[in-house]
């Protein structure tokens, strides 16, 4: 029996708080399209209630917050309807700019993972609260895709050309990275996420319940690589940081030699696009990311190539032998990638401005 939004996405209205649960753990609360629409509609009901003060996200998963979108969902919608799989990214990335539009305070309490999409709902809000066992990772690359939902206008402005080594390589951080990097706003353990939902329905300062709560979770496991992500990841091109990271010599070879094997098993064409896209995002605002997303994610979609390749092997035949197209860096050309990111003309994402979208709460 197919599932129903009601059955995986749950709101509740608990004194002054909403409470948004994804509860579809045997997907790792993978998000399907009418999840989405689901938490949408909730999130207009919640700007428009006075008695809502803020509201929370959390899973019922003990291993995820959520696993990002489902993309057998996308790829199989693509190939029945390519106009209803566009749609459907549209809509996902209205969402994106909904989340960092909405007016009131959003507190995610995320232990476990957390990628794609479910970064796409949890990173545009106000606070985001990292348990224990939390680890962020944008893995799209592995799959033939780039790092969408917004995602690359973060991923610019980290420190140290971080963010161009978590697009690019797919690693997960946990939440001493995270919140080194600002990723996350506070690190406070699971166990305490019931006094902070219990607080918020009772109206408390948001501020206040999370800062007497933070726990200093020490330095990321990324400082001792810090300088040389910095200088590799800070390359013109995809095959200058190749280049730059199989100079390394000394005590980090072996992990410079592991980033270029998890480079190497990549998409050629994700890596390149990602790698663009990463560095246009850091003159463009958010609105503008998520317009040049969908740009990607169409063109994507009607390749019928790397994308659907990557989910084939990775979660249909789960061979884990991708063949992707072009195979080789050296033959993904410039102007591959300019017809990737050209305009749609009349098919292009118009977001509304962020002062239409506090209007449209009215």
């Amino acid at each position: 029996m197919a599932e129903t939004a009601d059955e995986t996405l749950k709101v509740e209205i608990q004194g002054t708080l909403a409470l948004v649960t994804l509860a579809r753990p045997q997907a790792l609360n993978a998000l399907t399209r009418s999840m989405r629409s689901k938490f949408s509609e909730g999130l207009w009901s919640f700007a428009r209630d006075a008695q809502v003060y803020a509201v929370v996200m959390q899973s019922e998963s003990p291993r995820a917050f959520s696993a990002g979108s489902d993309v057998r969902e996308v790829i199989g919608l693509a190939r029945a309807d390519l106009a209803a799989a566009k749609a459907m990214f549209a809509e996902e990335y209205a969402l994106n700019w909904q989340c960092e539009c909405f007016s009131k305070p959003t507190v995610p309490l995320i232990n476990g993972m957390v990628m794609g999409g479910g970064v796409g709902i949890t990173q545009f809000g106000t606070h985001r609260v990292a348990g224990e066992a939390y680890s962020f990772a944008m893995p799209e690359t592995a799959i033939g895709l780039f790092p969408d939902v917004g995602v690359c206008h973060v991923l610019a402005r980290l420190p140290h050309h971080a963010g161009m080594y978590l697009g690019l390589t797919g690693r997960s951080v946990g939440r001493a990275e995270a919140y080194a990097l600002g990723l996350v706003t506070h690190c406070i353990g699971a166990g305490r996420f019931e006094e902070i939902k219990a607080a918020l329905a009772d109206t408390w300062p948001v501020d206040t319940i999370l800062d007497e709560r933070h726990e200093d979770c020490g330095s990321g496991e990324l400082e001792p690589c810090r300088a040389l992500i910095d200088r590799c990841f800070s390359a013109d091109t995809v095959e200058e940081i190749l280049a730059r990271l199989d100079d390394v010599a000394g005590e980090l070879r072996d992990w410079a030699q592991h980033v270029v094997a998890d480079l190497r098993r990549r998409s050629p064409l994700a890596l390149k696009i990602t790698h663009r896209h990463i560095r246009e995002a850091h003159t463009r605002e958010l609105r503008q990311t998520l317009a040049a997303d969908y740009r990607l994610a169409c063109r994507f979609l009607e390749a019928n190539g790397d994308f659907y390749e990557g989910v084939r092997a990775a979660l249909i035949d789960k061979d884990g032998s991708p063949r992707w197209s072009p195979a080789r860096l050296e033959d993904v050309s410039e102007a591959m990638l300019d017809a990737y990111f050209a305009p749609l003309g009349t098919d292009e994402l118009v977001l509304p401005t962020r002062e239409e979208m506090q209007a449209a709460r009215a």
